[in-house]
């Protein structure tokens, strides 16, 4: 519902969220991997071999179906934010779709609206495909002691490492992918295949392992292969990056996911994540009775030349990729959100503002910042933008090295932070200007008027060049999001603030001189203990 006095809006919301996903995304025709999906690192797990790597599977695989029961029957618990009911639409469109490429647009289908909504998922190994029916016929879900036998079975039918890896064309630009996506499901068995994965609940990648890094290098690592893939000589072509969902599971214990952003925003995704670890946690494998299972189903493909040229640019293209992005985890270990909120401080506020200082310090300036908010107060509602640079912000950073201003600081802090609250209670409350602007400028396309002459204006493109691209994603699980940043010479920041530690991803493309992750994660990790130092003075004057 919408709480608000202007009769206009009601029409427009189910619109605006239409031209969002259509602007934000699938008009877009850049690389999903990458540039607009987002990666999620779970901790390391303890196995290091194949019975490990099933086991977890399975019990992943079970878990995610135990969430699936919920939407199914519409019994998912209804989120609240100060009070108020969220939307809870996002969470109907994460399982059993996928993004489809089109010559210009792309379009996002989900196969569990229908009459016989899929009961199969998608299992791949070695860069080949099984379907993987997870329901019996009686419509229960395998169990886990099933699902393993079942993995075990794929696994020894996928050994030969020497296939085509079919799924790298998903990681291609949209519009060569879309060209050899005609091509390639112009062949009957290949359509058939494709709409397989396509029509799946969601897809499972048993990974290869990754070559072993030192342990302060292996987040990085791990989270570049959540993105990724790591390249075409690993697991870039073990994947179907148009999927919304894919749970990734290596042989040596790393783990996580990737999703398609198009449908869902990475709360609804972290928030599955969590109920799936914690199933993990509760469930024991329990010797199931042995009803023998079929075989599941090794997806086919026919690869001619001309796919064949087709895969060859698209592992030429991802290894370029996969060099272009450095991706930074920092696992800021000496406070948490416990500590600013003992100051009364909001945590995502001072976060924001310690990335403030940070690239203030980096750069001597500051630089347009989006911070996403949610909409999910709204019917629909996405996201909106908190501007988190501000006069107020700049002010502090400027004090904060300030020798003369050394009085002021603490109070210019409390200050940027309560501007900051601000603007995060309005973004949420559908008072933002990001996407009024956004559909002030749709619809004046839509009516073919003349575009509002701020569209032309430099001031205002200069503004949407967000150079700090941030996302607070919150996760009762030790996890980190993360994903590129949103211009060539940005970055993209990610965090999630545990009780006494925070967990951050900071990436940036290698091929821009004036970024460096590795450099800004260092002064955002000075900034928070200088910070912390300075709320600390104060406490002790006063």
């Amino acid at each position: 519902g919408l709480s608000c006095s202007c009769p206009h809006l009601v029409l427009f919301v189910p619109g605006l969220s239409d031209w969002w996903m259509q602007s934000a995304y699938l008009d877009s025709r850049m690389p999903v991997a990458m540039y607009t999906s987002p990666g999620v690192v779970l901790p390391k797990m303890h196995f290091q071999d194949r019975q490990g790597q099933m086991r977890f599977a399975a019990k992943l695989i079970a878990g995610v179906l135990d969430f699936k029961s919920m939407i199914d029957s519409e019994t998912l618990p209804v989120e609240y934010l100060g009070g108020k009911p969220l939307c809870m639409d996002q969470y109907y469109q994460v399982l059993t779709s996928c993004r489809i490429p089109g010559p210009k647009r792309d379009v996002v289908m989900n196969y569990a609206i229908g009459k016989t909504p899929p009961s199969h998922i998608t299992v791949v190994h070695n860069f080949q495909f099984f379907v993987l029916d997870v329901y019996n016929s009686d419509g229960s879900p395998l169990t886990v002691d099933q699902i393993y036998v079942q993995l075990e079975k794929i696994w020894n039918s996928s050994l030969q490492t020497n296939k085509e890896p079919v799924g790298i064309l998903t990681s291609n630009h949209r519009n060569t992918w879309g060209k050899a996506y005609n091509n390639l499901i112009k062949d009957k068995t290949n359509k058939e295949s494709v709409r397989a994965i396509q029509k799946s609940i969601f897809t499972v990648c048993l990974d290869a392992p990754m070559p072993r890094v030192s342990d302060e290098m292996y987040h990085n690592k791990v989270a570049a292969q959540m993105l990724h893939g790591g390249g075409s000589r690993w697991n870039s072509g073990n994947r179907w990056f148009d999927k919304t969902l894919q749970f990734i599971v290596g042989e040596d214990g790393s783990c996580g996911l990737t999703y398609e952003h198009a449908p869902a925003e990475g709360p609804p995704i972290v928030f599955l994540v969590d109920h799936v670890v914690d199933y993990m946690k509760r469930t024991e494998m329990v010797r199931t009775p042995m009803i023998p299972l079929p075989m599941p189903q090794k997806l086919r493909f026919n690869i001619p030349p001309e796919i064949k040229k087709d895969i060859e640019k698209a592992k030429q293209n991802m290894n370029i990729m996969a060099h272009e992005l450095d991706v930074r985890v920092l696992n800021f270990t000496h406070y948490g959100r416990k500590f600013p909120k003992s100051h009364k401080m909001s945590p995502d506020a001072f976060i924001q503002m310690a990335l403030q200082l940070a690239y203030y310090r980096m750069y001597q300036t500051c630089c347009p910042t989006y911070e996403s908010a949610s909409l999910r107060m709204f019917r629909l509602g996405r996201t909106e933008a908190v501007r988190s640079t501000t006069t107020e912000s700049l002010q502090f950073t400027k004090a904060m090295d300030d020798p003369s201003k050394h009085v002021q600081k603490a109070a210019l802090l409390e200050k940027a932070i309560k501007v900051h609250r601000e603007h995060t209670h309005m973004a949420i409350h559908g008072q933002g200007i990001e996407r009024h602007m956004l559909g002030l400028k749709m619809m004046a396309i839509e009516d073919l008027t003349s575009l509002p002459e701020i569209f032309m204006d430099t001031s205002f493109a200069v503004a949407a060049h967000f150079n700090l691209y941030t996302s607070q994603v919150g996760s009762k699980t030790d996890c980190v999001m993360c994903f590129g940043p949103m211009v060539p010479d940005g970055y993209g920041i990610c965090y999630n603030p545990m009780d006494d530690h925070i967990n951050f991803a900071v990436t940036a493309f290698n091929s821009c001189e004036e970024t460096n992750a590795m450099k800004l994660s260092q002064f955002l990790e000075d900034s928070l203990l200088d910070m912390k130092t300075l709320l600390e003075q104060v406490s002790k004057t006063q």
